[in-house]
């Protein structure tokens, strides 16, 4: 069942996606060579309980932590550890909070260090992917329309487009209906309406596609251990066009860059 947000509810919903995008830039601060991700998921929750709010995904469907921290060749669900962040690393770092009863959702790919070019350009089409699937998050267009936008563009350059994990409807809890694929064919799927409110993101492979899920329930990793690069914005569909909702006062996009 699809929920449509009134207006009012869109503006209460800005609170929980501000404060989860100044959670993730709080995040990617500390992305450095030495670092752990153990030591970023505790400064994660500390910050958003500080702010009164609660962790979203620390103890969804079981997870154990406030972020997925996804090194590397890891796409998603990464669960964060005493791993140390190497030079040339990227993490995509995936987080939230539930703030006046509505959940903010949103995540960004981080260089660690300096990443090959290589990488580098996977993540900069990955956002650039992220952008068009937002661009065509308008009243009347279909859900098939942002996974096409996103689709093509990925393999235009040849990366590949994760299939089983895809982007969500949000509200009052992390995933509601509609899935928001980032595949998929223009005029097909739900028909997106004012009110909608989306989670796009885009998850992209430098190699294939195919992926499988490690020992520990959680880490999902690309078959040819080639890199993965992951961003993620809430968004609400209004009659102005998409609004992005994971937006602080600086704005809506991280920079690539890591490091206090």
């Amino acid at each position: 069942m699809i929920h449509i947000k009134t207006p009012q509810e869109i503006e209460e919903f800005k609170v929980a996606g501000s404060l989860s995008k100044a959670v993730l830039r709080r995040a990617g601060r500390m992305v450095r060579p030495g670092v752990t991700t153990r030591e970023i998921d505790q400064v994660v929750e500390s910050f958003i309980r500080l702010h009164g709010a609660v962790p979203g995904f620390k103890g969804l469907y079981g997870f154990p932590a406030s972020i997925c921290a996804s090194i590397n060749e890891e796409i998603v669900h990464g669960i964060p550890s005493n791993r140390v962040l190497e030079d040339g690393d990227i993490l995509s770092i995936d987080t939230g909070a539930t703030a006046g009863g509505w959940v903010g959702d949103n995540a960004w790919t981080f260089f660690v260090g300096t990443p090959s070019q290589e990488v580098k350009a996977l993540c900069e089409v990955t956002l650039d992917c992220l952008k068009a699937g937002i661009a065509q998050a308008v009243p009347g267009n279909h859900i098939g329309d942002i996974g096409f936008a996103v689709q093509s563009l990925a393999e235009r350059h040849g990366y590949g487009v994760i299939r089983e994990y895809v982007g969500h409807g949000v509200g009052h809890v992390m995933h509601e209906d509609p899935n928001v694929p980032n595949f998929g064919k223009k005029g097909r799927g739900v028909k997106l309406q004012v009110g909608m409110v989306i989670a796009i993101e885009p998850m992209i492979a430098m190699g294939t596609y195919k992926n499988h899920t490690l020992a520990n329930g959680w880490t999902v990793v690309t078959n040819d251990r080639k890199p993965a690069a992951h961003y993620e914005n809430t968004v609400a569909i209004t009659k102005d066009g998409p609004v992005i909702l994971t937006e602080d006062a600086e704005g809506a996009w991280c920079s690539f860059q890591g490091g206090e």
